[in-house]
């Protein structure tokens, strides 16, 4: 299986129907977050039943697709990218998490972040320094920094909120709305599982959040206690 082969598949699965709604909804137009992205319009789960058909295709032709314009491909190859790491030895591990964080450039969408981040590189730092996920959190590139948070679910998941109460603490300024609603979806995952660590972050720093950041994280909290939030009376 080859790279050209995958993309005569993806095509064949396209709509064009499908990829003017993507373009809009991803925000492709000019100045806005996914400028010049380009989309066939498939549905994700033709792509993962694609994935599972083609998961043992070489990673020369899955980094093929990964620098592709054509976002479903590059989407393509993140998945297999985290299949490939699920099953792999130590040094395929590695291996996949460089070539991850050497292709943050590919990476450029929510949607891609949020499927392979946590799966990835979250996966691999679990027993290891955890400095890459502030490195990444100092980034001007938006899509490393949502990486930074992202990864963090991962940890979320093992009962360990360290990370994403720190990684959390260093975006609280940052501008961009996506990362808001990134950090307040992580904070809301963490007080699924422990509320009091959620609400200890919260308390300390609602009043100085960013407004769509506070409303991800209360979004499930009681309409009484996330109105006390909102109007600053906590």
């Amino acid at each position: 299986m080859r790279a050209g082969d995958v993309q005569t598949q993806l095509k064949m699965l396209g709509s064009k129907e499908r990829a003017d709604i993507a373009q809009r909804f991803f925000k492709t137009g000019p100045g806005e977050y996914g400028e010049g992205d380009k989309f066939l319009g498939i549905r994700v789960p033709d792509i993962r039943r694609l994935v599972a058909a083609y998961q043992d295709i070489p990673m020369k032709e899955v980094k093929q697709l990964l620098k592709s314009a054509v976002h479903e491909e590059r989407l393509f190859a993140l998945l297999v990218l985290v299949r490939k790491y699920s099953k792999g030895s130590e040094s395929d591990k590695k291996q996949i998490y460089n070539l991850y964080l050497r292709s943050t450039k590919y990476i450029n969408s929510w949607d891609l972040v949020d499927v392979s981040a946590e799966h990835i590189v979250g996966a691999y730092l679990v027993g290891k320094s955890t400095e890459t996920l502030d490195t990444l959190a100092k980034s001007g590139n938006l899509w490393e920094r949502r990486i930074s948070i992202m990864s963090t679910y991962h940890f979320i998941k093992r009962g360990d909120f360290t990370h994403t109460v720190r990684i959390a603490g260093m975006l609280l300024s940052d501008e961009e709305d996506l990362i808001h609603k990134a950090v307040g979806w992580m904070l809301r995952e963490i007080g699924k599982r422990h509320l009091k660590t959620e609400e200890g972050f919260l308390k300390k720093n609602y009043r100085k959040m960013p407004r769509t950041m506070l409303r991800y994280a209360i979004e499930k909290f009681p309409e009484a206690k996330r109105q006390r939030y909102l109007r600053g009376k906590i």
